[in-house]
C-alpha cells in the first residue's frame, strides 16, 4: 500500500476504537500500549481463522473438484484402480483422473497433479517420496507347466518359452543379457509385450514363463511362482509439484497413495524380499481373496 492508503486505515481502525494504536514522532512511528494489546488480539484472531480454514478443508463435503494422477499402467490395472474405491467413497464430491501409461507424466508441466512410477524423476523442482519397491520373480500358469514341465534352475530356462514386458527398460535388458548370454532373443523369447497387463494376461494364459511382482499370484487367474533364484527389483516413486501439497484435494491424494503402499502393511512392498511362498504368513490385515476381489473380477 501507499503511506496515504495506510494513513487512512489507521485513522480508520483509531476512531472505531476510540484511542490510538500509533504515534508520530520526528524519528519515525511508535505503537502505543493500547497499539500491542490491539496487536497481540489480532495475532490471536489470526491464529484462530487459520484453525477455522484448517477445519473447513479437513471437512469431506467441501473437499471437490478434479484430482489427476498419473500411474504406470501395471501398478495403475492391477493396485490403485482396486483400491480407489476406498479413496472416491471418502471424497465422494471428487472426479479422480487416473492416466495408465507407460510414459511417466510431467508434473513440472502440470500434466497430472501427482504422478505414481517406477523411475526416479531427475527434476530438482520436484517432492519426491519413495513409496516402496517391486520385488519381480518368474511366474508360470499351471497349464504352461503342466506341457513344459517346471524348470528347476534358471539354466533350464534356454528350454522354456521365455515372455518379455518392454524390451526398452534397460533394466530387462540387462536381466535377460545376464540370464542368456548370447542367446539371441528370437531363440527363446514366445512373446514380447510393451503393457503390463498384457504380459500378465500372456503369463496367466500359458503363453510362457515371465516376470511379475511377487503379488501378481492374487490378482486375478491362478499363476505360480517360481524359486528359481532370479530377482529383481524396482522401487515406486511418487512425485508431486511442490505447489499441489497446499491445494486440500491434492493433499489428500497424496496422504492417501503413501498409505496405499505402506510397506509396513503390504509385505510385498518392503526394501527386503519376501518370498512369495511366505508372503501371506507376513500379511495381517484384511484377507487376501477380499483385498484382491476386485482385481480378480
Amino acid at each position: 500500500m501507499s503511506v496515504n492508503a495506510v494513513r487512512r486505515r489507521v485513522d480508520h481502525l483509531e476512531k472505531a476504537l476510540g484511542f490510538k494504536v500509533l504515534t508520530r514522532h520526528i524519528d519515525g512511528i511508535r505503537v502505543t500500549p493500547e497499539g500491542e494489546k490491539v496487536f497481540a488480539i489480532a495475532n490471536r484472531m489470526e491464529i484462530a481463522s487459520f484453525d477455522l480454514l484448517q477445519a473447513r478443508d479437513s471437512t469431506e463435503a467441501t473437499v471437490s473438484g478434479e484430482v489427476r494422477l498419473a500411474v504406470t499402467e501395471g501398478l495403475g490395472t492391477f493396485w490403485i484402480a482396486p483400491r480407489l474405491v476406498e479413496f472416491q467413497r471418502a471424497n465422494p464430491k471428487l472426479l479422480i483422473d487416473v492416466n495408465c501409461a507407460m510414459k511417466s507424466a510431467d508434473v513440472l508441466r502440470m500434466e497430472a497433479d501427482v504422478a505414481i512410477q517406477i523411475t526416479r524423476p531427475t527434476a530438482l523442482d520436484l517432492r519426491l517420496v519413495r513409496l516402496g519397491r517391486l520385488h519381480l520373480i518368474p511366474f508360470a500358469a499351471p497349464s504352461y507347466l503342466e506341457t513344459f514341465g517346471t524348470p528347476k534352475t534358471a539354466a533350464d530356462l534356454v528350454r522354456h518359452r521365455i515372455l518379455v514386458q518392454s524390451d526398452d527398460n534397460v533394466q530387462f535388458r540387462e536381466l535377460y543379457d545376464r540370464l542368456f548370454p548370447n542367446i539371441s532373443p528370437t531363440e527363446i523369447v514366445a512373446l514380447r509385450t510393451n503393457v503390463s497387463s498384457a504380459h500378465y494376461w500372456s503369463i496367466a494364459k500359458g503363453a510362457g514363463i515371465g516376470l511379475l511382482p511377487t503379488y501378481a499370484q492374487w490378482i486375478g487367474a491362478p499363476i505360480v511362482p517360481l524359486d528359481l533364484g532370479i530377482h529383481e527389483t524396482v522401487d515406486i516413486w511418487l512425485t508431486y509439484h511442490p505447489d499441489v501439497k497446499h491445494i486440500p484435494r491434492v493433499a489428500r491424494l497424496i496422504d492417501w497413495a503413501i498409505g496405499a503402499f505402506s510397506p509396513q502393511k503390504y509385505p510385498w512392498f518392503r526394501d527386503e524380499f519376501v518370498p512369495a511362498s511366505d508372503l501371506k504368513d507376513a500379511y495381517r490385515h484384511e484377507p487376501i481373496a477380499t483385498m484382491f476381489a476386485s482385481s480378480a473380477a
